[in-house]
Formats: structure tokens, C-alpha cells, sequence
């Protein structure tokens, strides 16, 4: 007899989602111990040896709740019983910036590539299932930060896989049931004080009232659908920022600290459609350091309103401290010039 229909779909999401590994390759699974990421560690736990992969799990200590080393540790010697090696227990710290939600993430995404570079491994799974996928198109869509933001979270992204996307958290619980595993809720998942909590548990439920049974599935499909665009068009931008690319007038190195080795034709960069210019924008302001998750659709727009509406105004001040500067028709992204010391 078979396991359970639920139990099979997490197994099979997860042998999709390694099928391209070599054998001794080194698979992390990040788990807190919630439904999502139990159900992804028992499936990895049964798939990895199957396909000659090495699987290991680390378990992230947020300290943002009482008892959470605690925890942290039972889940890490959960996976030491389910035959996880290593399976390891990390504290970090959690700062401030962006709110506790997106700080909490940074914290997290930090600790997993520092073990996945100690630990040379070839890929990290996460548990993030459908209905997360919706959530994330939901907060998107309120953000109003464009068809990137819309596209959701990839199946891939780097060392990252999601397994679970497309997994509904209905079945998620039936696997967790079926093999009598014991998940810790979140508080803070039901917590109304943070944005997920609330599309979770109101909007959510409130599209399906209005609108009938699917929204979900709809939501994971439009993701699916942008993302396709919106690598199409982050491609066909990667082309035009090389070709736009020239080196900046000097009269701009003179007046910056740090001159910039490249800057944008502007006069060319005019005449692209929207969709490419702005993601030429937008990708500059990153490579010059400013951070993506703080960039939003308002700076884009005033970087492009030094293209198409330059009326002399001096430069536009982007997160992380970098400036976009125009003059002799090139757009150029550096850091602000250094105060003078003098008094």
C-alpha cells in the first residue's frame, strides 16, 4: 500500500526539485518546525538518499519569541532523528530596518547562505507553498511596485528552490496528519499586526466570498504568467543597459567623489519603451548600490524623469546613499560627493 495521495504529491514536488543534482551533492532544507517546512523536510528526508544526495537542515532561531532556542533545538534533533546531517540550530540577531517582518527575513536569508557557503551545499529548499505564492502576489499588488513584484516568489532563485509552489496548505496539513508529524504554529502568523497575517486570514477569505472558490490558484497562475514576462523584459533590459553604456562626461568625474566608470545615454535610453527603460533605471540604481527591497516604483520614476523630462534639475537621491546625476546627456548612478573637511 502506498503512502497517502498528500504525503506522495510533497514527495514528488520534492524529486522534481532535485532531479538536476549530482550524486554527493548537498541539499539544505530550512525548516521552523511550522507545517510547510515539516512536510518539506520528511519528503527531502525520504527522497534525498534515493538520489544519492546528501541532505542536511538548518533550523533559524529568530529570538523574537519566548522559548525559541528551545524549539529551535527540537527541531534541529528532529532532523538528526529523520537522519539529517548536519541538522543545526542557528541564533542570529534581528534588526529593525523595513519593519519586523522584512527584518526577520533579512536575519533569516543571511544565516542560510552563510551555512550554505560553510557547508558547500548545491541547493537550499524552502517551504513556501500556493497559497503563500497568492499572499505574495496580494502584498505585490499593494505595493503597486510593477509586474516583477506581481510575478511572486520563482521556483528558483539562485541556490533557493520551492519545491511547494505549487502545493496547497490543504495539503500540506494532510501530509503532516497522515504521517503523524507535530508542527509548530507561528503566533505571528495569526497575528493581525503583521500584512501576511492579515490577506491571510481577511483578504483572502474575503475574495473567495465575493468572488467564489479559485482565487487562490488564479493568484499563483497570474505569478506564474508575469514572471514569464518579466524575465522576457529583464533580459531584453540587461541588452540595452550594455549597448546604452558609455563612459560618463568628465565634467561629471570632477565634481563626484567616486567618479563612475560607466554612465547612460540618455538621448537613447528616450527612445526605449517604458517597460525596458525603467528596468534599465532600476537595474543601474541597484549595481550602484542601492538596495533593492528599498527602492520603490516613486524612485524609478523620478530617475526616469531625468531622462524624458530634464529641465535641469541636479540629481535624484536613491537608497543606500547613491545619487543619480545627469549632464552632457548621460545618466551616471554614484555616491553623494564627500562633505568638504574644511572648516
Amino acid at each position: 500500500m502506498g503512502p497517502h495521495p498528500a504525503v506522495a504529491e510533497i514527495r514528488r514536488a520534492v524529486r522534481t526539485a532535485l532531479t538536476d543534482l549530482e550524486p554527493g551533492d548537498l541539499v539544505l532544507v530550512a525548516c521552523s518546525g511550522g507545517p510547510d517546512s515539516l512536510a518539506l523536510a520528511k519528503a527531502t528526508a525520504f527522497e534525498a538518499p534515493r538520489a544519492g544526495l546528501r541532505a542536511g537542515l538548518i533550523t533559524v532561531d529568530h529570538g523574537l519569541q519566548p522559548g525559541s532556542a528551545e524549539r529551535a533545538a527540537a527541531v534541529a534533533a528532529t532532523g538528526r532523528e529523520w537522519g539529517f546531517d548536519p541538522a543545526e540550530a542557528i541564533a542570529v540577531d534581528v534588526g529593525t530596518d523595513g519593519g519586523p517582518e522584512a527584518a526577520a527575513r533579512t536575519a533569516r536569508y543571511a544565516a542560510l547562505d552563510a551555512a550554505a557557503e560553510k557547508l558547500n551545499a548545491a541547493a537550499v529548499l524552502l517551504a513556501h507553498t500556493r497559497d503563500e505564492q497568492a499572499e505574495t502576489v496580494l502584498l505585490g499588488l499593494a505595493r503597486g511596485s510593477g509586474a516583477r513584484s506581481l510575478a511572486g516568489m520563482a521556483p528558483r532563485s539562485g541556490r533557493y528552490r520551492r519545491p511547494l509552489l505549487d502545493v496547497t496548505r490543504a495539503t500540506v496539513a494532510l501530509a503532516c496528519q497522515a504521517e503523524h508529524l507535530q508542527p509548530w504554529h507561528d503566533p505571528h502568523n495569526a497575528d493581525p499586526a503583521y500584512a501576511r497575517s492579515r490577506v491571510r486570514h481577511e483578504a483572502l477569505p474575503a475574495l473567495e466570498a465575493a468572488l467564489g472558490p479559485g482565487i487562490v490558484d488564479a493568484l499563483a497562475r497570474t505569478a506564474a504568467l508575469l514572471r514569464a514576462d518579466a524575465d522576457a523584459l529583464d533580459a531584453l533590459a540587461a541588452a540595452v543597459s550594455v549597448e546604452m553604456s558609455s563612459p560618463p562626461d568628465s565634467a561629471v568625474s570632477l565634481e563626484m567623489s567616486s567618479p563612475p566608470e560607466r554612465g547612460l545615454d540618455c538621448a537613447k535610453l528616450a527612445e526605449q519603451p517604458a517597460a525596458i527603460r525603467t528596468r534599465v533605471l532600476r537595474s543601474a540604481a541597484i549595481g550602484a548600490g542601492s538596495p533593492a527591497g528599498d527602492l520603490t516604483a516613486g524612485h524609478v520614476e523620478a530617475l526616469d524623469a531625468l531622462v524624458l523630462a530634464w529641465r535641469g534639475q541636479r540629481w535624484v537621491d536613491l537608497p543606500g546613499a547613491v545619487r543619480a546625476l545627469r549632464s552632457c546627456g548621460t545618466l551616471v548612478f554614484v555616491g553623494p560627493p564627500e562633505e568638504s573637511s574644511t572648516p
